[in-house]
């Protein structure tokens, strides 16, 4: 049995001979394991073991350099060239190729045109100079909640 890190310390992919078996997890230093006869749940590695009937081979996350696409932890549509930081207006901003001179925000916003409050994800600057705004926003759920809260 191989259980592959997917989360450090939290979370393992269970495969017996390359096929998976299910998913482990670890939280409350209890493991719970889920599979296709349900979810059980094990004190220590060794009951874990125990129910497998076999040892288990942990193996460590691989943990590889992968370009981002992220301004100052804020989402990018895409892969992010020349990125900065607009101190005074607080923008993480980005231009879509190395050669581009278009900048865009990084992150999830509201604007509000003349028809009201949408959303946007990736706006260009002058979008969101030109318009009154709201972020960035680093997920879709905060922008959705901030969105509900000026709706109404």
């Amino acid at each position: 049995m191989n259980a592959k890190e997917i989360i450090k310390n939290k979370f393992w992919i269970v495969e017996d001979h390359g096929e998976r078996v299910g998913t482990l997890s670890l939280r409350d230093d209890q493991y719970m394991l889920s599979n296709s006869n349900g979810t059980r749940f094990f004190a220590d590695e060794k009951q874990l073991e125990r129910s497998f009937k076999a040892n288990i081979n942990w193996t460590d996350l691989e943990i590889t350099e992968t370009i981002s696409n992220e301004v100052n932890n804020y989402p990018t549509s895409c892969t992010p060239y020349n990125s900065m930081f607009d101190i005074k207006r607080k923008l993480p901003l980005f231009t879509k190729s190395a050669k581009s001179k278009s900048l865009y925000c990084a992150g999830y916003y509201i604007i509000k045109f003349d028809k009201g409050w949408v959303k946007s994800f990736c706006p260009k600057q002058i979008t969101v100079e030109r318009y009154e705004t709201k972020g960035p926003f680093k997920s879709e759920i905060e922008m959705r909640t901030e969105l509900s809260r000026v709706n109404k």
